[in-house]
């Protein structure tokens, strides 16, 4: 399970990324993804039509999405580079089952980009994540401890030397707390920098 954006950040709107639709109907706001190569930003893209696939026999409801895509990011695999964390949680309806794409003053209210639709990916800044026990491998994380990115889009610490496939993401800025959050600084930018080994 990915590590969840707490409201706490410091962050410059000019490290936030608003031109790719998450490549799927639901993802958590802390999700780390990678560019999706076969769908990536181009000046010519015209906007896609998606269906929305009602419940009507014999209709067809088509909504326009945006056609540059970021899917979570597979790190531990040589071609992942991670690119940035989703600032806004991906999904279809709110908690009641109604569909948020009626509703977009709801969805912005709660931070929601409904699938098809651009979702703001940061790629540098100060953030209080929720980070999973598991996703500590056993590390006792604090201020300085590296973080990569995990294979299943999660924010992980690592004990040693990092395998060579895996990708800094940043720096944890003290201890993770008994609730699980966590104070880190992201820089995605420098995230092909292999970390210094002594």
């Amino acid at each position: 399970m990915a590590s969840k954006l707490l409201p706490f950040r410091q962050i410059s709107e000019n490290d936030v990324v608003n031109l790719f639709a998450y490549d799927g109907t639901t993802a958590q706001r802390g999700l780390v993804v990678q560019l999706d190569t076969s769908n990536g930003w181009k000046f010519n893209d015209d906007l896609g039509l998606t269906s929305i696939n009602n419940s009507y026999a014999n209709t067809v409801s088509d909504r326009y999405n945006v056609k540059a895509k970021v899917k979570q990011c597979v790190s531990g695999k040589s071609n992942a580079i991670p690119f940035g964390m989703l600032m806004y949680d991906v999904a279809e309806v709110d908690e009641n089952g109604e569909k948020l794409i009626y509703h977009p003053r709801k969805a912005h209210e709660m931070q929601v980009s409904v699938s098809g639709q651009a979702v703001p990916v940061l790629t540098k800044g100060i953030v209080l994540l929720n980070m999973g026990n598991a996703d500590r491998n056993g590390v006792t994380i604090a201020a300085g401890t590296e973080a990569y990115a995990g294979a299943t889009g999660c924010v992980i610490a690592h004990a040693g030397t990092p395998p060579i496939d895996l990708m800094r993401i940043g720096t944890f800025l003290g201890p993770r707390e008994t609730n699980g959050e966590v104070l880190v600084k992201l820089d995605f930018n420098g995230s092909n920098d292999r970390p210094l080994t002594s």
